[in-house]
């Protein structure tokens, strides 16, 4: 499990590095429903890329966390 949280947190911070901060919370939705998109998509092949299916769900996280963190969303 650890390693999932490792690999959401280095995401996080590299799509942090080239944009730091979404300008708006409909920015932020785009950008998870693109990820999510891309995860539909390897979902609905014959023969999915489960490396890749990993990957896109970490960035899904990843972004989902940003949204968090950019909007200073309270967590309850």
């Amino acid at each position: 499990m650890n390693d999932i949280i490792y690999a959401i947190i280095a995401e996080y911070e590299r799509a942090d590095r080239i944009h730091p901060n979404f300008k708006s919370t409909h920015e932020a939705y785009a950008v998870i429903l693109e990820e999510l998109d891309e995860f539909w998509d390897e979902v609905k092949k014959n023969k999915p890329d489960y490396k890749n299916m990993k990957k896109e769900l970490i960035q899904i996280a990843a972004m989902c966390i940003k949204t968090i963190d950019n909007f200073q969303l309270e967590i309850e």
